[in-house]
């Protein structure tokens, strides 16, 4: 452990927190649209080939293909720089550190002075808090750390689900494994049985109420992403947690469904996505654990 002291051990990973923070922002603006520029590939391919298209159809075409392949091989986590989405001015080193930037420039792009959303730094401080609770509670040692990553994926997870009902695969299969491969590594204290049984359980209980809902009313009640956050919570948190989480997630859901439904603010289709309630159940139990989650719904385990 570096920091034997709580304390310093909770500020070095809260300013780390709040730098994982600012990328969290480009992964969350940015993976939906990779998965979207993977899927239209994808889409044209299948589509050439089911058209019999021959392999060199004609010159200008393959230089149109060559050129959208190049640019979409540009644009991934890193490449490009972040740029304001009004004028294009380029995101300088300076103006891009957490919270801070954010203040200093009045809250304004300095190109063009478009109002800069308050919501980037509103995560850099959330991830900053969820970090800096890891190292209050498990000092600066590899389960802080790997409770670190869990927080980082959980809130990326949950404004991706949140903007465009997407839970990305590149993010919550290996939240799964990696909290199986934890448990099994007894970096976590969840048993590695119990971890195992969480991810099973979590996924098929989901998957059986899909189905279920399904084939009674014909619609899709919930997508596939969130039998796969589920069973990725149950590998973390065990078996046992996995009851509290989805009371809190169902409960809150509906409370914030009924809210939005008489506000009239529901989005086309008049659904919100489950993803984020379930993420919310989640840092519920990783912030204040099962039993006192289960207390606060006037239940207990014995």
């Amino acid at each position: 452990m570096l920091f034997a002291g709580e304390p310093l051990s909770a500020l070095f990973l809260g300013v780390l927190g709040l730098l994982v923070g600012s990328f969290l922002n480009v992964v969350i603006h940015r993976l939906p649209l990779m998965m979207e520029r993977r899927w239209k590939e994808e889409c044209e391919q299948f589509q050439a080939e089911a058209n019999g298209e021959a392999a060199g159809s004609s010159l200008a075409s393959a230089e149109e293909k060559l050129a959208e392949a190049a640019e979409q091989q540009t644009f991934n986590l890193v490449v490009p720089r972040s740029r304001c989405p009004h004028c294009g001015h380029q995101i300088r080193w300076f103006e891009n550190i957490p919270v801070f930037s954010w203040l200093a420039l009045g809250r304004k792009c300095s190109g063009c002075k478009a109002p800069i959303s308050a919501r980037y730094p509103s995560i850099e401080v959330l991830t900053g808090l969820l970090f800096a609770f890891c190292g209050w509670q498990w000092g600066l040692g590899y389960e802080a750390l790997a409770w670190c990553g869990f927080s980082a994926a959980i809130v990326s997870l949950t404004f991706i689900d949140w903007d465009t009902t997407l839970l990305p695969d590149d993010i919550t299969l290996p939240l799964l494994w990696a909290g199986v491969c934890l448990a099994a590594l007894g970096i976590t204290e969840v048993g590695l049985a119990a971890s195992v049984w969480g991810a099973v359980v979590g996924y098929l209980s989901l998957w059986s109420i899909y189905w279920l809902f399904k084939l009674t009313t014909g619609k899709e009640g919930m997508g596939f992403g969130d039998f796969k956050l589920f069973a990725a919570l149950g590998a973390w948190f065990g078996l046992a947690s996995l009851l509290p989480i989805i009371l809190i997630a169902s409960i809150v859901g509906s409370v914030i469904g009924i809210a939005f439904k008489l506000s009239s603010n529901l989005r086309e289709g008049g659904y919100i996505p489950f993803g984020p309630f379930l993420a919310l159940g989640g840092l519920g139990v990783m912030l204040l654990g099962s039993a006192t989650m289960l207390g606060w719904l006037g239940l207990s385990v014995t």
